[in-house]
């Protein structure tokens, strides 16, 4: 083992996804991972198998796909729960189970209701039961920075001995300094010595998970767990563009240590996960907010100017931010110039029935548009590429309100090769929107979340949508997408978006429910 490497471990289609309203069907998890393999993440943790079905769908169908990272499994000290996490990920090139109990004595005590013995009994068996699965087991003692190091060395030395050949400390609820983390890792990281690589996972409830893990990485951590724009429970998790970045910038701190990440890859990456879980990055975000490299002091400006390391202290484009574009499209641009625009953003895999399609929408908005942005265009192939799912495919929409009237809306519909139409009213545009649409396609959803927000400047400018829907009482609330100009029509593709993808995964779900075995 290469002790100078860090090997990154993305926790973005789990951990990030217990983001409040952050919830991702299979294809759009499937479309995250290919990207986080493509960034060069080492370990890809896909779900919690167990947790659901949909859970389990998405784990097994991206441990199908991917080749390069390893595909991981979150499992409780369960056996049920080692099981489906083993079946699921059982046809990865590369695949590890990650399964844990609670260490601290306030879990112990009144989550787990369990002494030390009983849980180093526990830990001991899930290891073993694991490795029946995988070569590859990691053990995570939960809530570490709570948990006493003495019972945390003794459980260490249980569980390698079982075969764990990865211990992860989680900073479960983010209370730790950096000061103390970094000590705890240390001498933790001492005592594992050679027997196990030393992994950590921090919450940022105090504002100190990058922190965090940049100390622990300087204390014999070579392993970070970490999730694209620092999404995750509550406050969130360590982002890893800031924690590789800070690595490969402050070489003189981190020595010979770095990651093997596609940094270039870094910005498109935090688009696509914004893009699908419809959460933005502040934009005083580092390395990837709209402001990250942004400079309205007249002085920053002409340093800027002068010599760029003057205020910036990473180039743009090392994260894939490219703020001069070398190729201005408009409405007389073809499709060479397009494809070459694409690839140029980090779109070098798109499908011809993908760009044909993208194209079309782009000779579209060019006729309205002026100018169309780089955002415009990676909008466009996001868009499309998440909308493949088509059930349902809106063709018509008109709309009627004013301040003394009565809302209506007129939807003509494309459903299997027939056009459907009908209209409603309802108490605002969009209600009666969604009421034509649902007495159109006879499913009732029920919006959960609402968001639109501009993809770029101006008045002409492209208007993306995001709805969260729920369409039954088991399954949760899904996604959907809608990207025009106009903005009620934006909202129409997104409500109809959410319903095609429900749709989808309830379709596959039905047909693969025989692979998964209770």
């Amino acid at each position: 083992m290469d002790k100078n490497k860090i090997i990154v471990f993305d926790t973005t289609l789990r951990d990030g996804e217990q983001s409040p309203g952050c919830s991702m069907n299979t294809e759009e998890k499937i479309k995250i991972a290919l990207q986080l393999e493509k960034l060069g993440v080492d370990v890809i943790e896909a779900g919690f198998a167990a947790a659901s079905p949909g859970d389990f769908d998405a784990i097994s169908r991206i441990a199908e796909i991917v080749k390069k990272s390893s595909i991981c499994s979150l499992a409780r000290a369960i056996d049920n729960d080692i099981k489906q996490a083993g079946l699921a990920v059982c046809k990865a090139q590369n695949h590890r189970i990650h399964t844990f109990i609670a260490t601290s004595p306030i879990h112990m005590k009144y989550k787990l209701k369990m002494s030390e013995e009983e849980v180093i009994k526990r830990a001991i068996h899930a290891v073993q039961y694991a490795k029946t699965f995988v070569d590859d087991v990691e053990f995570s003692l939960e809530d570490a920075g709570r948990s006493e190091i003495s019972f945390m060395k003794e459980v260490m030395d249980a569980v390698i001995g079982a075969g764990a050949k990865t211990i992860n400390l989680p900073d479960t609820v983010g209370y730790r300094l950096p000061t103390e983390l970094g000590a705890m890792v240390k001498e933790l990281s001492l005592f594992a010595g050679d027997r196990a690589i030393i992994s950590v996972h921090n919450h940022n409830d105090l504002g100190l998970a990058t922190a965090n893990t940049l100390a622990a990485v300087l204390n014999g951590a070579r392993q970070i767990e970490v999730t694209i724009n620092g999404l995750g429970e509550r406050a969130g998790n360590s982002a890893l563009e800031e924690a590789v970045m800070a690595i490969k910038t402050r070489k003189d701190a981190f020595g010979d240590l770095y990651t093997t990440i596609n940094t270039p890859e870094i910005y498109a990456t935090s688009r696509l996960v914004a893009t699908v879980t419809g959460v933005e990055p502040q934009q005083n975000k580092a390395i990837v907010g709209k402001n990250a490299f942004s400079h309205e002091s007249g002085i920053h400006q002409d340093g800027v100017l002068k010599h760029q390391e003057t205020y910036e202290i990473m180039r743009p484009e090392d994260v894939g931010v490219f703020k001069d574009s070398t190729l201005i499209l408009g409405k007389h641009s073809g499709r060479a110039a397009f494809r070459d625009k694409i690839v140029h953003l980090g779109f070098d895999k798109v499908s011809d029935e993908e760009l044909n399609a993208a194209f079309e929408k782009f000779k579209n908005l060019a006729d309205k548009k002026k100018d169309v942005t780089d955002d415009d265009i990676r909008m466009l192939i996001t868009d499309e590429s998440l909308n493949q799912d088509k059930t349902y495919e809106l063709v018509g929409l008109q709309i009627s309100d004013c301040t003394e009237g009565v809302p209506m809306a007129a939807v003509a519909i494309k459903f299997k090769d027939q056009i459907i139409k009908d209209a409603a009213i309802g108490d605002g545009t969009m209600d009666a929107i969604f009421k034509t649409i649902d007495r159109l396609t006879g499913y009732n959803g029920e919006l959960k979340d609402y968001k639109v927000t501009s993809v770029s400047e101006g008045k002409d400018a492209l208007a993306k949508v995001i709805t969260r829907v729920s369409f039954d009482n088991i399954s949760p609330a899904f996604v959907g997408h809608g990207l025009s100009i106009d903005t009620m029509l934006a909202t129409a593709k997104a409500y109809l978006s959410a319903l095609n993808s429900y749709l989808s995964q309830k379709e596959r779900l039905s047909k693969n429910s025989e692979h998964q075995i209770w």
